[in-house]
């Protein structure tokens, strides 16, 4: 869809209806007519809360009628077109922004369950869906947002994200899986597409002996309350098997998964019932069987071939960033959010507080991309972060700071992405069912405290979760919490659970260690504190990561003895009414649909 006049207004946004698809409009007349027979009694709750899942409609926290909306960005990619669209969306039918999630999705919440079928017209007349979002299906399909761009990745693997979205999406064998299935690629060891926590990861690498492209696949990885990291499936994948091991995987977690009790149904279960080596077998025995079928394995899909996606790189130059330009704050946003790419260009994150966009930074965000587009393209790629942040890729050097001028009109322009002055955070209490504590509060105050103590800048990733679900991804952090209760004599208390050293790198996970149980009230100050100790004792270039293992758990905690106290309710009210509410904590749980 092109929109030959840019819109100023959610209203202006012109959404064409013609450019759906036929199988999309199914779809979603599909939807109307279910969500109809259930308000009339026809359809049973539960089989259209399954349907309702299968679409990417969640539901909200002790509501009935309003519900979040989840937006599948394959690969995080999104155009300028959809962004307006988005805008329409979240102006019109939510609360006026959307929520960048941790798999480079969109998120908008409180739409009325009557709007869903428009707000589904709506996105697909630019070509977005909400399918299979959600679920016992295969979920959003992630890549690594530098894919193509770093010189020590063997092959872009941004193609076959999509190849491997074409070919799981509405096909048959993944629409009643034991439970979710999550497929991430990255295109080198540095893993920022995160396959180490993952139902199935794929990183692409070239053989040792023969030097041919191919993919390093791990299976079983997973978050959660109980995370395990993923195993080695196959160190050397050849790219015309990837599609058909992938399938396989996924049959053989459909017949083997468990599917009588969900808090073990995920992969990561199987594969610690029977082990790796049982799991290999039985997946190259369903592979073969996979290629043997006629017409199942074609080879490289022909979306990979048209994309280059089997082809290594090309060689390229990396243009040298600006430095001391005399504007320190654009030196700074250089230092921090820009690298310089394989292409001869630039890939700039912008900060994104709290993954949050407005209907008015989706215009705004919408006019740049096309404004910013290399002469050899219509508008900029740009991609969502698992880090809620937005990657503008193939920027001229030259228009840096002009891009950085126009990103700082609508809020877009801070330095320091993925530091600590920008944490990541799930929706929490706010809309959440199984969530205890309003984590996304809790974020916006750790950010405004370390700012505060002009500790923002500190190369420290925080990450916070409003339960054991790790939907925030806990685990993952160099400072990580998830949200639970504390009683002080029988009363009630937003809490959370420190933990410290997590993180990804050579494609392996390292899951935080558990420090203190503290009340939520005194975590900024909790953060501030680790920061500072940090930037005191580090040695030069030692990582939040390896001091903590050098410092060690138990003296990290009798540092921060007497933080995890809380007073009594008579002397501190306060401290028993959570970040962004305004009366006393209590733990209202409703039906867990997310994790």
């Amino acid at each position: 869809m092109t929109q030959t006049i840019r819109p100023t207004s959610a209203a202006e946004v012109a959404i064409d209806l013609t450019a759906i698809t036929d199988i999309a409009a199914a779809d979603i007349d599909d939807f109307e007519r279910y969500a109809a027979e259930r308000d009339a009694g026809i359809l049973p709750e539960e089989d259209f809360r399954r349907i309702r899942l299968n679409n990417g409609i969640y539901g909200i926290r002790h509501e009935d009628r309003l519900h979040m909306v989840r937006i599948k960005l394959p690969q995080g990619k999104v155009a300028p077109a959809q962004m307006r669209v988005l805008a329409k969306v979240a102006d019109e039918f939510s609360r006026g922004f959307a929520h960048i999630t941790t798999r480079q999705c969109f998120q908008v919440h409180l739409v009325r369950i009557e709007d869903v079928p428009t707000v589904m017209r709506h996105l697909a007349s630019a070509g977005l869906t909400t399918r299979e979002a959600c679920g016992d299906t295969v979920r959003n399909v992630q890549a690594d947002p530098l894919a193509g761009l770093v010189p020590d990745h063997p092959f872009d693997v941004t193609p076959w994200g999509r190849a491997t979205t074409d070919h799981f999406l509405r096909n048959p064998a993944a629409q009643r899986l034991p439970r979710k299935f999550k497929i991430n690629f990255s295109g080198n060891d540095d893993d920022l597409g995160q396959t180490a926590i993952n139902d199935i990861g794929a990183i692409a690498t070239r053989h040792a002996a023969t030097g041919d492209l191919g993919f390093r696949v791990y299976v079983g990885g997973g978050l959660g309350a109980t995370p395990h990291e993923a195993k080695l499936l196959e160190p050397f994948t050849r790219l015309e098997d990837a599609i058909p091991t992938f399938e396989a995987i996924l049959r053989v977690f459909d017949r083997h998964g468990n599917r009588e009790n969900r808090n073990r149904a995920r992969l990561k279960w199987l594969l610690a019932e029977i082990g790796i080596e049982a799991f290999r077998e039985m997946v190259f025995a369903e592979r073969h069987a996979v290629i043997a079928v006629s017409g199942t394995n074609q080879g490289i899909p022909q979306a990979v071939l048209d994309a280059g996606g089997h082809l290594p790189l090309p060689a390229g130059e990396i243009v040298p960033l600006p430095v001391d330009t005399g504007d320190p704050d654009f030196d700074r946003w250089i230092e921090t959010n820009a690298t310089a790419t394989l292409d001869g260009r630039v890939a700039v994150y912008m900060t994104t507080p709290l993954g949050d966009i407005t209907t008015r930074q989706f215009l705004a965000l919408a006019d740049v991309m096309e404004d910013f587009a290399p002469p050899d393209a219509d508008h900029v790629d740009t991609r969502v972060t698992n880090r809620q942040n937005v990657l503008l890729r193939g920027i001229e050097a030259e228009r840096l700071f002009d891009l950085w001028k126009r990103l700082d009109e609508i809020g877009f322009g801070e330095a320091d992405a993925h530091r600590a002055s920008d944490p990541v955070s799930c929706p929490g209490a706010d809309t959440c069912n199984l969530a205890f504590t309003q984590s996304r509060g809790l974020a916006k105050a750790v950010r405004a405290k370390v700012l505060e103590a002009g500790l923002g800048s500190a190369p420290i990733k925080i990450n916070i979760s409003g339960c054991s679900n790790s939907c925030g991804q806990h685990h993952l952090g160099d400072i990580g919490f998830f949200g639970m209760e504390r009683r002080i004599d029988g009363t009630p208390a937003p809490g959370y659970q420190l933990m410290v050293g997590g993180g990804l790198d050579a494609d392996q996970a390292r899951f935080g260690t558990k420090v203190r149980r503290l009340p939520a009230k005194r975590v900024p100050e909790v953060v501030v504190e680790l920061i500072a100790r940090y930037e005191r004792e580090r040695a030069a270039g030692e990582s939040f990561r390896a001091w903590s293992d050098r410092v060690g758990r138990d003296p990290l905690a009798e540092m921060l003895a007497g933080f995890d106290e809380i007073p009594s309710f008579e002397d501190d009210p306060d401290a028993y009414v959570d970040w962004d509410e305004t009366t006393p904590f209590a733990v209202n749980l409703g039906q867990g649909e997310c994790a």
